[in-house]
């Protein structure tokens, strides 16, 4: 009898590349999230009111800019098959010491600089430990989460920062001229194209699909596993805390509590987008429109007058899904698999075999 074990999702074959080009781009589950986006936007600007309004595209932008900063190395980690999830608690402290050392006398930009270069050191601890100790990134992140986030509430207590220049914050939060749109997106795109280029175009990107797909079989063909995976976190550590001047911006207050659970918005996100939480698989559109679809459901439930609790536990459910599905599917491809080889006479391990494999890119 078959056993019903769910297993990772398998890797993509050369028999997936002898689809028509169009299949290839349009039967993916990116393009899946993207129409998914298409269809709750149309829904929201149809059945809830003021949805359709400027000025809540607006707020959906500012509000899920941290979201969309954070993601894009996130994305990158989690196709190496390893996580961040301290990377609230660095929005947190980055907010703290930008507000501190601004207080202290600094100018913001410097403040804001030496926050980027603490983010990055804090990215530098978990690589340590995860690259040279050896330890599961799981368990490190988990354990820089609480530690990040008790530097923050011990530098600054419960009291907030608010005196910040009345310029920087407008920036925040100012609008691209005659569009909705914020200033921020702007940024975003530019790092988007960043990151897009790194992991779809270059060897060290393909490096990081090889990872995912064995780590062992990456490093006999060159890669440098270690270094990749530490590069990697030191850009998370440095985009979160980007994402922390810019929230402390966006809110006019830097706390050491900011950003709280940010982390769990992060990962939907990007396991929303396709991105395999096994590794080896994703592309980068994929979890901007996981981010997307989060972001404008959460508005649409808000201007609906749904409670953040309820809100909550969608976006807990929608991660859920996006870890179970992939797994859910490649047992039932497998099934099919074996049905297809029983009624043509193959065996079992006939029956699925393949030509040869490659990374998903």
């Amino acid at each position: 009898m078959a056993s019903a074990t769910l297993a990772p999702p398998s890797e993509r074959t050369y028999r997936d590349f002898q689809r028509p080009l169009w299949k290839r781009v349009l039967l993916t589950r990116e393009m899946a999230v993207v129409g998914a986006l298409a269809l709750v936007i149309a829904y929201a600007s149809l059945t809830v009111k003021n949805f359709g309004a400027p000025i809540t595209y607006t707020y959906l932008f500012l509000d899920i800019a941290a979201i969309l900063l954070i993601a894009l190395p996130m994305t990158l980690i989690i196709v190496t098959g390893e996580i961040d999830l301290s990377v609230a608690s660095v929005v947190g402290l980055s907010s703290v010491l930008t507000g501190t050392l601004h207080q202290a006398g600094l100018p913001f930009p410097v403040a804001a600089l030496v926050a980027i270069v603490a983010g990055a050191v804090a990215g530098s601890i978990n690589g340590f430990l995860v690259t040279v100790v050896g330890l599961p990134s799981l368990a490190v992140t988990i354990g820089t989460l609480a530690l990040f986030r008790g530097l923050a509430v011990g530098l600054l207590g419960t009291t907030a920062i608010t005196d910040f220049p009345e310029t920087w914050r407008d920036l925040a939060t100012s609008k691209i001229p005659g569009t909705p749109i914020p200033s921020v997106v702007i940024l975003i795109v530019v790092l988007a194209i960043v990151f897009a280029w790194l992991l779809h175009f270059t060897p060290f990107g393909r490096g990081i699909f090889a990872i995912g797909q064995s780590k062992e079989a990456a490093h006999f063909s060159g890669v440098r596993v270690e270094r990749t995976k530490f590069i990697l976190f030191v850009l998370s550590g440095a985009v979160a805390a980007l994402a922390g001047i810019y929230y402390t911006l966006r809110y006019g207050s830097a706390r050491g509590d900011n950003a709280t659970g940010l982390e769990l918005s992060v990962v939907a996100a990007v396991l929303l987008g396709g991105v395999s939480i096994f590794g080896g698989r994703g592309a980068l559109h994929g979890p901007i429109a996981g981010a997307l679809l989060i972001g404008t459901m959460a508005s649409a439930l808000r201007l609906a007058s749904v409670t953040s609790d309820v809100i909550n536990v969608i976006t807990g459910t929608l991660l859920i899904l996006s870890v179970v599905m992939p797994s859910l599917l490649a047992w039932a491809q497998s099934r099919r698999a074996r049905r297809r080889g029983k009624r043509k006479g193959e065996t079992p391990a006939s029956a699925g075999a393949t030509p040869g494999t490659a990374a998903s890119s």
